[in-house]
C-alpha cells in the first residue's frame, strides 16, 4: 500500500513539474515573440539640420483690413486695388458734416460755460449795476403789489361783498411773486458782488472738465470720418464702393506692406534645439529664380499636436531685381555656427520619453538598435525644461530613442518604429 502511494505521488510530481515548465517555456517564448510599436525620435545632429529644406509660402510682414471707428455715408474712396498709398494718405472719406456740427455744439456749450464761471469768479461794474438795477426793479414791483394788495384787503373790511375771493387770491399771488423776485434779485446782487460759492464754482470748473472731453471725442469723431493708410503700402482689395453706407468697425479695404516678406517653416521637434546656433538662413523661390538671405524672426514654443514640429518665422528683404509677392512658394535651408564652449552634447528631446530609477536617483531614455530593432536602457543627464522640451545630455547625434509608451518596455524588448516617428 505505502508503496503504490509513493509510486502514484511520484507520477503526480513529474506531471505537475511537466506541465509548470512547458509553461514557462511558453511564457517566455511569447515574451521574446513580442513586438511593441513605439513612438520614436532621432536625436538631432548639424548634418541633419542643414540637409533638410524647409517649405513655406511668403506673407507679407504687414497686411491690415482698415474700417471706420464711425459710420455714415462713404462719399469718397480714392484709392483702388494696386494702388500704391504712403502713410498717412487719405483712402476713403465719410461725410463730415454732422459730425461737424456736433462739434460746433459742444464748443459753443463749452464757451457759455466759461463765460458763467468767469462772472461767477469776479463781477465787472456794469454787472453790478444791472444786479442793482434788478433789485430795484424787484422792490417798485414789491411796493405796488403790496399796495394793491393792503387796497383789496381794506375794502373787503369795510364791505365784504364789494371785493370776491378770485381778487383777494391774485392780490395774495402777486404780493408773493414780487417778494420772490426781490429775494432773487438781492441774491445775484449779493452773488456779483463777492461772487459765488465754492462749492458752486466747484461744479461750475467739473461741468466744463466734462464739456472739454466732449469737444475732445467730437473732434475724435470727426478726424475719424477720414481713413488713413497706417503704412506705405499696396491696396489689395476693396469691400466698400463709394457713396454707400459704412457702419463702425467693417472692414472698407485691405492694405499690405511689401517691403519685407516673412514665412513659416516647420522645423522637426529633434532638430529645434538647434535653432540658437542658426549662422544664415536662405530662401530660394523658383517661381522668380532667385535665393534670398534671411533672419530668424520668432521661434514657436509649441509644437504641433499632429506634426510634432514647431513654427519657425522669416523675416527677409525684397531682392533687387525681382519683386516677391505674398502667396509664392519658397524653400529655406540653414548653416549652423557652433560655439567652441557650445555644449554640443546637449539635445533637445521630449520629457515623455525620460524616465527615472528611484533607487539609483538616476535617468534613462531607451536607445533603439536599428540593426536588431530592440530597446537598451541609457543614462542621460537631464539639465534644463524649456517650453519646447528637456536638455539633456549623455546622447550622440543620430541614435534612436523612444518617446511614448517608455514604461511599458524592457531591456532587450523587440520594437517596431512607427511611421510618424521615422519620418522626422
Amino acid at each position: 500500500m505505502d508503496k503504490r502511494v509513493i509510486l502514484f505521488g511520484s507520477l503526480a510530481f513529474g506531471l505537475l513539474l511537466f506541465l509548470f515548465t512547458s509553461g514557462c517555456e511558453k511564457e517566455v517564448a511569447t515574451v521574446e515573440k513580442l513586438v511593441r510599436p513605439v513612438k520614436a525620435l532621432k536625436v538631432a545632429d548639424v548634418d541633419t539640420f542643414q540637409g533638410i529644406k524647409y517649405n513655406g509660402i511668403a506673407a507679407a510682414t504687414r497686411e491690415v483690413d482698415l474700417s471706420f471707428r464711425v459710420g455714415g455715408p462713404m462719399i469718397a474712396r480714392p484709392g483702388n486695388v494696386g494702388d500704391e498709398v504712403k502713410k498717412g494718405q487719405i483712402v476713403a472719406l465719410i461725410d463730415p458734416r454732422d459730425y461737424e456740427v456736433r462739434l460746433r455744439t459742444a464748443e459753443a456749450q463749452l464757451s457759455r460755460v466759461k463765460a458763467t464761471l468767469q462772472a461767477m469768479r469776479k463781477a465787472r461794474p456794469e454787472d453790478i449795476s444791472r444786479a442793482q438795477a434788478k433789485v430795484n426793479s424787484a422792490q417798485s414791483q414789491v411796493t405796488l403789489a403790496m399796495s394793491e394788495y393792503n387796497r383789496i384787503m381794506r375794502i373787503k373790511k369795510r364791505d365784504p361783498g364789494a371785493v370776491s375771493g378770485s381778487m383777494v387770491d391774485r392780490a395774495v399771488s402777486n404780493r408773493d411773486t414780487a417778494q420772490a423776485s426781490l429775494r432773487n434779485a438781492n441774491e445775484e446782487l449779493r452773488i456779483t458782488k463777492v461772487g459765488a460759492r465754492k462749492e458752486d464754482i466747484l461744479a461750475k470748473e467739473a461741468e466744463i472738465q466734462s464739456l472739454i472731453s466732449e469737444v475732445d471725442a467730437r473732434k475724435d469723431q470727426l478726424s475719424y470720418t477720414y481713413l488713413k493708410a497706417p503704412f506705405d503700402g499696396i491696396i489689395t482689395k476693396t469691400y466698400v464702393e463709394a457713396f454707400e453706407d459704412v457702419l463702425p468697425k467693417l472692414p472698407v479695404l485691405r492694405i499690405l506692406d511689401p517691403a519685407k516678406i516673412e514665412m513659416w517653416v516647420d522645423v522637426p521637434e529633434n532638430l529645434i534645439s538647434l535653432a540658437p546656433y542658426v549662422d544664415k538662413v536662405w530662401v530660394r523661390f523658383d517661381a522668380l529664380g532667385v535665393e534670398v538671405p534671411a533672419e530668424v524672426k520668432e521661434v514657436g514654443l509649441e509644437a504641433s499636436q499632429t506634426t510634432r514640429t514647431f513654427p519657425v518665422n522669416l523675416i527677409m528683404d525684397q531682392p533687387k531685381g525681382a519683386k516677391i509677392l505674398p502667396g509664392m512658394a519658397g524653400v529655406a535651408r540653414y548653416t549652423l555656427k557652433l560655439p567652441q564652449d557650445a555644449r554640443a552634447s546637449e539635445f533637445l528631446i521630449p520629457v515623455t520619453a525620460v524616465f527615472t530609477d528611484p533607487e539609483k536617483e538616476k535617468s534613462y531614455v531607451w536607445l533603439i538598435d536599428e540593426s536588431a530593432m530592440t530597446v537598451t536602457r541609457h543614462e542621460i543627464i537631464p539639465g534644463k525644461l524649456t517650453g519646447r522640451g528637456l536638455k539633456v545630455q549623455g546622447l550622440q547625434p543620430g541614435q534612436w530613442i523612444a518617446v511614448a509608451g517608455v514604461e511599458l518596455l524592457r531591456e532587450g524588448q523587440k520594437v517596431t518604429m512607427l511611421e510618424s516617428g521615422k519620418s522626422r
